[in-house]
């Protein structure tokens, strides 16, 4: 069945199916993870030759892995004989190559067949016998990200200068320019669709009611001004990128330097001269301001302050959402240390904001039960679409604003009806 997603997918409103549908669901697989770019995970991770993670590519399994030659690869993990997985944890090092567990068959870190049992049962040639390999692996500023066909195009086309400038701003916390993602990752299965993630990671307007118990239990946080004051005296925005790449921009809302960090200038003296000495004093001071973003990367990438979170769909009503904190290269290890408290303290399992949005995600995805239905189970976007305006980096509005929604919805559309 061919689903009309600009009948599906308004201006100003989308329709609650979309969260439901296994036909949608399916198309969002092909045209959006499989046809498209999607981020797989940051070159920190693998840092020596055998090192290896565990991802998703919308649903099949992959392998990240820097080869012998220092150079970053994507493999499917399944033997490429009978399909077994070949890594069944979440990282590993000092591999020198791939063993299935059924048969014995061995691959080398770049994916080739290099050796299997009773190879006399076996005809031509050896290289049709290699793991599968997605068409484009490229990355930007150690962002590793894949496109499954080979037919997306450049990735530096899919991140535009809104993408760019973002990936910047989160590296640029570093006083040498790189993240150092070795926090470890936390998984939160949700039963939700994936596509309410990139809007509540992004939505300003929830803030003060869902996330209440932050603001009662630890007042003056970042978020007090940023965020949580009225509508009227918040001077933060929402901004569209463009090309689904949507930010709530704190930094006009900040009403101290280093209140993302939530701490002074004498408290992390050793952070900023480190900054200074890295990036000159005029960036250095704007940096210790306007702090990282808080952003999404269209599909699956989020920039949450100083956490990175990939969004990773299993099933229409179903979703893993993993997070680990962004560290920085170049710093004394307290700093790490803070940014790792913080980012437990805000996404954890016990924390004061990803379980609140799940419990939330979960209550939609029921509200959507009844499906596509004509008439019925419509999604409004509308708010603020009227003050919206344009400036240099694209559509923004009021932090309060449906902006970013909007942003990432029209994008999909777009994706959704140029790939069908």
């Amino acid at each position: 069945m061919n689903i009309d997603y600009a009948r599906l997918v308004e201006d100003d409103r989308v329709h609650g199916g979309l969260y439901t549908d296994a036909t949608v669901f399916a198309d969002e697989m092909a045209r959006i993870f499989l046809a498209g770019w999607v981020f797989v995970g940051h070159e920190s991770e693998i840092p020596e030759a055998g090192d290896w993670v565990t991802r998703r590519l919308g649903l099949e399994p992959v392998i990240m892995v820097r080869d012998e030659g220092g150079e970053v690869r994507v493999l499917a993990n399944r033997c490429a004989h009978r399909g077994t997985q070949l890594c069944w944890q979440a990282a590993g090092g000092g591999r020198k190559s791939f063993q299935c567990s059924y048969h014995g068959w061995v691959y080398s870190l770049a994916g080739a067949l290099k050796s299997l049992p009773g190879k006399s049962g076996f005809e031509g040639p050896m290289a049709r016998l290699d793991l599968d390999r997605p068409g484009a692996v490229e990355s930007y500023r150690g962002f590793v990200f894949t496109n499954q066909t080979g037919e997306a195009g450049p990735l530096d086309a899919h991140l535009g200068a809104g993408g760019k400038l973002l990936i910047d701003r989160a590296c640029d916390m570093s006083p040498e320019g790189r993240l150092a993602i070795r926090g470890g990752w936390i998984g939160q299965r949700i039963e939700s669709n994936w596509k309410m993630w990139p809007e509540s990671d992004n939505d300003g307007y929830h803030l003060a009611v869902t996330h209440a118990s932050l603001r009662s239990a630890v007042p003056g946080t970042q978020y007090e001004a940023a965020l949580f004051s009225p509508e009227l005296d918040n001077k933060s925005v929402a901004r569209d990128h463009g090309l689904g790449h949507v930010e709530l921009d704190l930094r006009p809302g900040y009403d101290r330097e280093l209140a993302w960090l939530g701490t002074g200038r004498e408290k992390v003296a050793s952070y900023v001269a480190a900054l200074q000495q890295g990036h000159g004093t005029a960036a250095a001071d704007r940096i210790l301001w306007d702090g990282p973003p808080h952003a999404l990367i269209f599909p699956n990438l989020f920039l949450g302050e100083m956490n990175l979170a990939i969004i990773q769909p299993l099933a229409p009503a179903r979703t893993t959402h993993y997070h680990t904190p962004l560290l920085l290269d170049g710093v004394e290890p307290a700093l790490n240390e803070r940014i790792l408290r913080q980012s437990v303290a805000a996404m954890g399992p016990a924390s004061f904001l990803l379980p609140d949005d799940a419990v939330v995600a979960e209550r939609m995805q029921n509200g959507f039960a009844a499906g596509r239905q004509d008439g019925h189970g419509w999604v409004d976007l509308a708010r603020g679409r009227a003050r919206e305006r344009d400036d240099e980096q694209g559509r923004v509005g009021h932090v309060s604003d449906e902006t970013t929604n909007r942003g990432f919805w029209r994008h999909y559309r777009q994706v959704m009806e140029a790939r069908a």
